[in-house]
């Protein structure tokens, strides 16, 4: 049995919590919301109140990581800092709480850790993306993420690992609710890089079980129809508003592979056609 801390019990970790009790660790988890540590002990994780600040981290930080070997990281950069309008600084802010909280980290007991960051840190670059690419972050999120992942890779105090997931897909989220009836979408032929959350979960779970540390991982499901023919079907499937595509809008056709988890850990993808 190993003792992991997961920090941020949201869409994806509050699942991936369950799931890692299921097979016998035991779990601490985080979430900022008072309303949800019921829920969270009803699932028997250990709930802990914890909040992230650019100013500081949260007293329940050290009992969160008490004890724990790994620790997953899995909370989204916010967008928005205390200037909206200074992109700047919604970056610093991001990379300051994860600068106060590896301080944190180094005085606990945990060893290896886990970030989850997001194939956003390529960019639109055109063919076949590979860990081997060379990031070159376009959105606001993707650059925070990079400069997160950067501080705590060469942080030798513990293990890091960084999985980048493509678009993030499951039973209560699809992408195809946000473009359905939307007009002139950009980018028709470009191929969909998309990743159910039951395979996330599962990646992840090979990873500590593997003990993959110290890697880059791209998680992608190996199954890349263009956006037109993908988001034209899955509105049928939805009786939604069919979403409407331009020609003359920029095509980027990038394809994020997921070769080197399919034959490092050995992954066979569970979802692939969804």
């Amino acid at each position: 049995m190993k003792q992991i801390s997961i920090l941020g019990c949201g869409w994806l970790g509050f699942p991936l919590a369950k799931k890692l009790i299921e097979r016998g660790n035991s779990i601490n988890g985080s979430t900022t919301s008072e309303n949800k540590l019921p829920i969270l002990e009803e699932a028997e994780i250990n709930p802990f109140l914890v909040t992230l600040e650019s100013e500081g981290v949260s007293e329940s930080i050290k009992e969160f990581l008490a004890e724990s070997e790994i620790l997953i990281i899995d909370i989204p950069p916010k967008l928005r800092g205390k200037n909206a309008d200074d992109a700047n600084s919604t970056q610093k802010i991001f990379v300051e709480k994860i600068e106060n909280l590896i301080p944190f980290i180094e005085k606990s007991n945990i060893q290896k850790l886990l970030f989850v960051s997001s194939t956003s840190v390529y960019g639109d670059e055109n063919g076949i993306i590979t860990e081997e690419t060379i990031p070159n972050p376009e959105t606001e999120s993707g650059k925070q993420l990079l400069l997160a992942e950067a501080l705590l890779q060469k942080n030798q105090n513990f293990e890091t690992t960084i999985l980048r997931f493509g678009g993030l897909i499951g039973e209560d989220r699809h992408p195809v609710k946000f473009l359905a009836g939307k007009e002139n979408l950009e980018n028709p032929d470009a191929p969909v890089n998309l990743i159910h959350q039951n395979d996330c979960i599962e990646i992840i779970e090979a990873i500590i079980h593997q003990s993959k540390w110290n890697e880059f991982f791209n998680a992608v499901a190996p199954f890349h129809p263009s956006r037109q023919e993908y988001y034209t079907q899955k509105a049928k499937e939805h009786n939604l508003i069919l979403p409407k595509f331009s020609a003359e809008k920029s095509n980027i056709k990038k394809i994020i592979s997921s070769e080197k988890i399919e034959n490092i850990l050995n992954y066979k993808f569970k979802m692939e056609n969804y």
